[in-house]
């Protein structure tokens, strides 16, 4: 399930520093502009704790996580609309992912230059939302002339909605807001997916703060939360240098050491990884054997059917039912014979909504 968060932000904000940090990937990081001119991938392993606590049940020959993909996009600059600073390039790179991790600088360091001279998080996240807003502006200027000739030239109802969500959005969009922000219904949403505009794709903010502030923030990070209260927008408080110290550390016992001296309880990285997979949609499901320990991605909402196609779209294709343990049962009776034996084992057909968690194991003829 190739679905990819891309890491955007101003140059010399710390992006790839943070890149670096969650994948083995190492991407360049200097102190100029442009340091990432193609965009890092990076196959992040998503960390679960439920994942250990089945496999000390389960004592199985090997654990498998699952993985969410990292995209260092390069830096944007003022013009990024327009062509400028390699903008159209680093545009349609945005465009490619499901989502956006925008690092806002919210630190203090004069030997780290700043393409504007000063720091002003909310400055810069205007700076890169306007660019965007301009490209989506654009993208909904010309799909809207091809829909108006569309609907003009028979009785096509379908064209004629798409007019009326164009000019929700476009008007939207000439008074500087994100596309995320129209409220419009499920059939309009279907509508205007082709559209692929960057201002409709999820959006987490992270603040790069240096190691002081990573507890409590700063003014920075107060200035930033008031300038998003109104996107339903996550907000991430990270000192990506410090990150940058505990990836250096070789075992995870000098890791949890240090994270215990500066107070916390888990490390930004692993923060973000799982904030990242919450705004893709993403969720996890488990299967459980002495051959595999095992986590599954899927989407939200999937059905048991959908779920089984994860595996292999045999599984799918010829479904005929799966057998759900509840991960806090299994914990609980600690072994599969125990949880069918205390009926605790569901027997689910087509119609079972996956949970977070679950346990499974399907049944299917091809």
């Amino acid at each position: 399930m190739a679905l990819q968060c891309g890491i955007v932000g101003l140059p010399n904000v710390g992006k790839s520093t943070l890149f670096n940090c969650l994948s083995n990937a190492k991407a360049q990081s200097a102190n100029f502009p442009f340091c990432t001119i193609e965009p890092n991938v990076g196959v992040i392993t998503v960390p679960d704790e439920r994942l250990n606590q089945l496999a000390e049940l389960v004592k199985p020959e090997r654990v498998q996580p699952t993985t969410v993909e990292i995209v260092d996009i390069a830096g944007l600059v003022r013009g990024a609309s327009k062509g400028e600073g390699l903008g159209n390039k680093f545009l349609g790179n945005i465009r490619e992912t499901d989502a956006i991790i925008h690092v806002l600088r919210c630190f203090e360091n004069d030997n780290i230059t700043h393409v504007d001279t000063t720091i002003d998080p909310v400055r810069d996240k205007e700076t890169i939302d306007i660019e965007l807003q301009l490209k989506d502006l654009e993208t909904v200027e010309a799909r809207l002339l091809k829909a108006e000739k569309q609907a003009k030239s028979g009785n096509d109802q379908e064209a004629k909605r798409l007019v009326n969500v164009l000019k929700i959005y476009q008007q939207a969009l000439l008074q500087g807001k994100s596309a995320r922000t129209v409220e419009i219904d499920d059939l309009d949403l279907k509508l205007a997916k082709d559209l692929q505009l960057l201002t409709n794709k999820p959006i987490l903010y992270v603040c790069n703060v240096d190691e002081a502030a990573v507890l409590t923030g700063n003014a920075y990070v107060d200035a930033v939360k008031d300038a998003v209260k109104d996107e339903n927008a996550e907000i991430l408080v990270i000192a990506a240098a410090t990150e940058a110290d505990i990836a250096e550390l070789e075992t995870y016992e000098e890791r949890q050491m240090f994270l215990d001296d500066l107070g916390l309880t888990e490390s930004g990285v692993n923060k973000l990884i799982k904030s990242a997979y919450r705004l893709l949609q993403l969720e996890t499901y488990f299967t459980a054997g002495v051959k595999e320990v095992r986590a599954w991605t899927y989407h939200r909402g999937f059905k048991a059917p959908q779920a089984a196609g994860v595996i292999h779209s045999d599984f799918e294709k010829g479904f005929i039912r799966a057998e759900v343990i509840k991960f806090d049962d299994f914990i609980k009776y600690g072994s599969e014979q125990a949880c069918k034996e205390a009926g605790k084992m569901s027997v689910e057909g087509k119609d079972y909504v996956v949970h977070d968690g679950d346990i499974m194991h399907f049944r299917f003829n091809v």
